[in-house]
């Protein structure tokens, strides 16, 4: 085992950097759609045909589409924020965009505990969504065996468990520059799922001979009820969609050749236009397949039985695409961590060294201890967490709640006005303040319902 210091060595021949001394970037416009597939067609996909059923054949395609141009939106203000403008240094991630650009203490300190709440909230939702997905693949196998009316009923928190146990080890992983053939595989897997989902969901329209389903939804007991249920799906689909809180940590991959906000805005388009696509054809054919009975979650909550080997393989599928999914949310609070650390406690060896570990027939690895500590007490916590709190349309809405107007809408817009010096009361400055308030509206509502929705199901 040798020991080294943990930073690269400049004068490495052999070892390209850009002007700003980190390595040099190599990822483009492939890369970043990559990135940002396995950040977004995540467990959001799979309740949009809940959604769906919730807001009705018009509303639910409607709002669907309209969270899609919002977060093209959104995320292009965002990415012309990448450099500052007087001086060309980059922002390397979200927090470092509002610090720079806006020069203010608490709003940096805001913007990253809301930051990270969002990526944790996140992870903790790809345990949740992972068990239930090894759930089903044993539920599929049961009801093939012993039929669709057998008890076939399995626990989550092993398989939570055994999910942490692979997170540790992908947690091995330095940084995203590392985590490009991460992404490649889980999109590959989430386009896998989705195609399996949706045909799934066409081919029971065709069993039933017509599309289920009704303008207005599921019925509800009460005008209330309704309503809860509405703002919930709502905050189903806010979460489906953002990427705001790691746009910048992605962008911070691109080679400055073209300019990166240039190959973001093309990389933020492709990966909406497929996700939009994806999301439509899942929630809509699910929803027609099944109506009223529409699950929460729709290859997990069991309106499909048969082909079992599809239904198993699809979740498989998912299980692997959430392996890099978690990563994805979890890489820039380690990496944040790991830069604290080095510069708090700059002189300490747990914090700065690092260990090579070379073992038979595995390449050599590179180990620092505080790393290892703190990766795998962040993965344990949100085992923790999710066992916890096991309620998945719910935990999806608040998470979609508190992601979405802070960091999505909020701070791009103020980091955009003040980044572009526009005046107040201009005609650009109006339309970014009511596209603003009229997100954080819809926020609300979302919080409202799904905090709702938790409380009942609690009761």
């Amino acid at each position: 085992m040798e020991v080294k210091n943990s930073l690269p060595s400049t004068t490495s021949a052999l070892v390209a950097y850009d002007e700003d001394g980190h390595v040099k970037r190599t990822g483009n416009l492939w890369s970043a759609v990559a990135h940002i597939i396995t950040a977004v067609i995540g467990s959001g996909v799979l309740s949009l045909a809940w959604s769906t059923a919730q807001l009705g054949w018009i509303g639910g395609p409607l709002v669907v589409l309209c969270f899609a141009i919002v977060i093209y939106v959104s995320s292009s203000l965002l990415s012309d924020c990448y450099r500052t403008s007087d001086s060309g240094k980059r922002n390397y991630s979200y927090m470092d965009a509002v610090r720079v650009i806006l020069g203010s203490k608490r709003m940096t300190w805001l913007a990253g505990f809301l930051q990270f709440l969002t990526m944790y909230g996140s992870s903790c939702a790809y345990v949740l969504t992972t068990a239930n997905s090894l759930r089903a693949i044993l539920e599929a196998n049961c009801y093939h065996k012993e039929g669709h009316q057998a008890r076939c009923a399995y626990g989550g928190n092993i398989y939570m468990m055994m999910f942490g146990i692979v997170q540790i080890v992908m947690s091995f992983i330095p940084d995203l520059h590392n985590m490009v053939w991460v992404s490649v595989c889980a999109a590959v897997m989430s386009f896998t799922y989705s195609f399996i989902g949706l045909g799934l969901g066409l081919a029971k329209v065709i069993e039933n001979g017509r599309l289920m389903g009704s303008i207005t939804g599921i019925p509800a007991t009460n005008t209330a009820n309704k309503l809860w249920l509405v703002f919930q799906a709502l905050g189903d689909i806010a979460f489906a969609y953002p990427y705001a809180l790691i746009l910048l940590e992605i962008q911070d991959t691109l080679k400055s050749t073209p300019p990166e906000n240039q190959t973001m805005k093309k990389a933020s388009m492709v990966a909406i236009i497929v996700t939009t696509f994806f999301y439509l054809s899942c929630g809509c054919l699910g929803y027609g397949a099944f109506g009223n009975v529409t699950p929460g979650n729709i290859l997990t909550g069991f309106g499909f039985y048969e082909p079992y080997w599809l239904v198993a393989f699809a979740n498989a599928c998912i299980i692997l695409h959430l392996v890099g999914g978690y990563q994805m949310y979890s890489q820039p609070i380690y990496t944040t961590a790991d830069r604290w650390c080095s510069r708090r406690f700059h002189e300490s060896d747990f914090a700065n060294k690092i260990y090579k570990i070379k073992l038979p027939l595995i390449p050599g690895y590179d180990l620092n201890p505080f790393r290892l500590c703190f990766r795998t007490v962040y993965v344990i916590s949100t085992i923790g967490i999710a066992i916890l709190f096991p309620y998945f349309n719910q935990v999806l809405g608040v998470l979609g709640a508190i992601n979405f107007w802070p960091l999505t809408i909020y701070f791009p817009v103020e980091i955009y006005l003040q980044q572009r010096q526009i005046g107040a009361w201009t005609k650009q400055w109006i339309l970014l303040r009511m596209f603003s308030f009229v997100c954080f509206t819809v926020t609300l509502v979302c919080l409202v319902g799904s905090i709702q929705g938790i409380i009942s199901q609690k009761l």
